[in-house]
């Protein structure tokens, strides 16, 4: 008789102990241990697959054999730009967000999407009734597409060996549990547990496979972080419950870049893909209006406009407020103390409030120069004209710091129309002025920013 082995995880962070303790050393959190019952020996489950014991041959990279089709197509252009390119086989792709942003949306549409391949939709959350609600609701139809309702990973393993599917979606890898553990479901060792029997069947049938994950009351994955490392891509849904947009970033990607970003809109027929994310993120006014200031950034590998919108007012209660949303606060902070020291403008005693439009959280630097702008503009209750554009890094001694790939910043505020972009002194040095239709304005210090904007 094997002899049952137990230990202590945190289900915060999923740190192993093997005794209880009040705080977990790795999070700092108190009360989160619990016993849970650890795979025993003689429980194991492997999958085999016909002729794979060359698997067990070391081979140098020449004598490696990869599949002609690398990557395949989700049918749906956002999510390939998201994931470097579309699916490549035997990957695992972890989607988290938060309840109600459109998770189980996007798979059922991406699972609905391949007409030429057989796909696998395996629910633990919803039965395949409510399914086909959600399917009709959405207009998607395909006869390709299998559905099933099931929580146990031996059974699972059992029908996509029989169906072997093109392509595998999990909702959700926390309602599933194993036989070979002896827990709850969505349990630390079960969610490990699952995800790891997941993995091998994938790397041994080179089947993509999308898991659906929670994630916790501070916005991080629910479950062990060793499921982020196990998974080859970690994808994080985002969006304001006010906003109509969606934005799916990369947290991870073993197959491409790991800052892209696409962009949906959660309309009543579905999420709907915005090509052309810089139209959304610039507010359409009848009038100028002080306190905006348009920005050149990009994300990953796309160049887009965004509205930073600035309010500065005097303190009603003594002490000056500063807000951010969609910004680094302690940036903000930074770049108010850049215009207090170096620049004499006096904001020390006045409220200042900042907003992103559209709902997004932007981490480039080159925004910091339409910050100021905004921030400017708001004090002195000028506005600054709606066909210009900034891009520019903000460095403490007030210097207007060069950013990269300019060349695309500029080509997208063209593209937009707009008429004027203001640029570091340092980026114009590699690129031509006179061969664009947008006037290229070049600045090296906040006050000559100020000067030729607001006299």
């Amino acid at each position: 008789m094997v002899k049952t082995r137990t230990a202590y995880f945190c289900q915060n962070c999923g740190a192993q102990s093997p005794k209880w303790v009040g705080r977990c050393p790795a999070c700092g959190e108190w009360n989160t241990y619990v016993e849970e019952v650890i795979q025993t020996e003689g429980k194991n489950q492997i999958l085999t697959t016909p002729g794979k014991e060359s698997r067990l041959v070391p081979k140098t990279l020449k004598d490696i054999e990869i599949n002609p089709e690398r990557r395949s197509t989700t049918k749906i252009q956002e999510l390939d730009r998201v994931l470097g390119g579309g699916l490549v086989p035997g990957s695992i792709i972890l989607l988290g967000g938060e309840p109600g942003i459109g998770k189980s949306t996007l798979m059922l549409q991406v699972a609905m999407a391949r007409k030429d391949i057989k796909t696998l939709y395996i629910s633990g959350e919803e039965s395949i009734q409510q399914l086909r609600m959600r399917a009709e609701r959405l207009n998607l139809e395909s006869e390709h597409c299998y559905f099933l309702s099931e929580t146990n990973t031996q059974a699972i393993i059992n029908i996509i060996q029989t169906l072997q599917p093109g392509l595998l979606v999990i909702d959700s890898i926390q309602t599933l549990h194993s036989d070979l553990i002896e827990s709850s479901a969505g349990s630390i060792s079960q969610v490990r547990q699952c995800a790891s029997e997941l993995q091998r069947l994938a790397k041994l049938t080179h089947t993509p496979v999308f898991l659906v994950g929670h994630i916790t009351k501070d916005g991080t994955l629910a479950g062990p972080k060793i499921l982020e490392h196990m998974v080859d891509t970690v994808l994080q849904f985002e969006g304001d419950r006010h906003h109509g947009y969606r934005i799916l970033r990369s947290m991870k990607n073993r197959f491409g870049s790991a800052s892209e970003l696409g962009i949906f809109e959660m309309t009543d027929k579905g999420l709907r893909e915005v090509s052309n994310p810089s139209e959304i993120l610039i507010t359409q006014r009848e009038e100028d209006t002080s306190g905006i200031a348009i920005a050149a950034t990009i994300e990953g590998m796309r160049p887009m406009l965004i509205e930073t919108q600035a309010l500065v007012s005097t303190a009603a209660y003594g002490t000056p407020q500063r807000s951010s949303t969609g910004f680094d606060a302690r940036r903000l902070n930074m770049l108010l103390a850049v215009l207090e020291k170096r620049s004499g403008f006096r904001l020390g005693s006045k409220d200042v409030f900042l907003n992103i439009a559209g709902g997004i959280y932007v981490d480039d630097p080159a925004i910091d120069l339409a910050v100021i702008t905004a921030v400017l503009s708001s004090n002195s209750d000028i506005p600054v004209p709606a066909n210009i554009a900034f891009a520019g890094e903000v460095g403490l001694s007030g210097e207007i710091r060069a950013v990269n790939r300019i060349e695309q910043r500029i080509a997208e505020a063209e593209k937009l129309g707009f008429g004027e972009i203001y640029i570091s002194s340092y980026n114009a040095r590699g690129i031509s002025l006179k061969d664009n239709k947008i006037r290229i304005r070049t600045v090296k210090k906040v006050e000559d920013l100020f000067t030729r904007l607001f006299g």
